[in-house]
């Protein structure tokens, strides 16, 4: 049913509800996956829009990252997904998780729902609502 899958995880108990189903939907597919986690540049990181070399970020920032996209590795492979690809990325989620979906020409993009109340959704935004404009895929939100 779903060839290629982009999970986006980001360590919270949302990203982790999405890594939970999308593991489960990629063993059930016999899927390829593309695990992808995306810092979010605010004001407060000091970066302005646009793409930045990757010197331009701390180790820590790194190092955070790469922890994550490595542990989401480890469960998708002991839970008999074959193959799958880790991806990092700096910036706007919806930009990078749409980009990589379209990218690998995904089937399936898996987020997490993360409650909010009116007033943040509204400032905010949803990452899945703005993802069903970017994307040619199925999207599925998991929550938790």
């Amino acid at each position: 049913m779903y060839e290629r899958i982009v999970l986006a995880f980001d360590g919270s108990l949302e990203g982790r509800a999405a890594l939970g189903e999308g593991m489960a939907l990629a063993a059930l597919c016999d899927s390829k996956v593309y695990l992808l986690s995306v810092l979010e540049l605010t004001g407060s990181a000091g970066f302005g829009e646009g793409i930045h070399p990757i010197d331009d970020f701390d180790d820590e920032q790194l190092g955070y990252l790469r922890k994550l996209v490595d542990e989401g590795l480890e469960q998708l492979r002991a839970s008999d997904v074959h193959d799958p690809e880790g991806h990092v990325a700096f910036g706007d989620p919806v930009e990078h998780i749409a980009g990589l979906a379209k990218e690998v020409r995904a089937d399936l993009v898996v987020v997490g729902h993360r409650h909010q109340g009116l007033l943040a959704r509204w400032w905010q935004g949803s990452l899945s609502r703005a993802l069903l404009d970017e994307v040619d895929c199925s999207i599925l939100v998991a929550m938790n």
